[in-house]
């Protein structure tokens, strides 16, 4: 399986690297969006990755960066799943 690029890419081509960052025309665009709603949904119903987002804002981490490690750690859960083949569980609520 290929891995799913998760950041832009950056741009540059010999001396120009002054363009912006832009998604790999080989990346999967609806998966890639499809993970960013995702992840927006995720932070406002999710208790632990709300505050997992809201922790590294106020690192001084931009918005999108939060959001960009908030989507890496979704992804990290969903392969933990299919891994270990059992559901999800919530271990947060048991560390105390």
């Amino acid at each position: 399986m290929e891995a799913l690029p998760i950041s832009p890419f950056g741009y540059s081509s010999g001396s120009s690297i002054k363009g912006r960052n832009r998604v790999n025309p080989l990346a999967d665009k609806k998966m890639k969006s499809l993970l960013h709603l995702l992840a927006l949904t995720s932070i406002r119903h999710d208790p632990e990755l709300k505050l997992y987002y809201e922790r590294k804002k106020e690192e001084g981490k931009h918005s999108l960066l939060a959001l960009n490690n908030v989507k890496c750690k979704l992804v990290s859960r969903i392969f933990a799943v299919i891994k270990q083949e059992t559901p999800y569980v919530k271990t947060h609520q048991f560390a105390k």
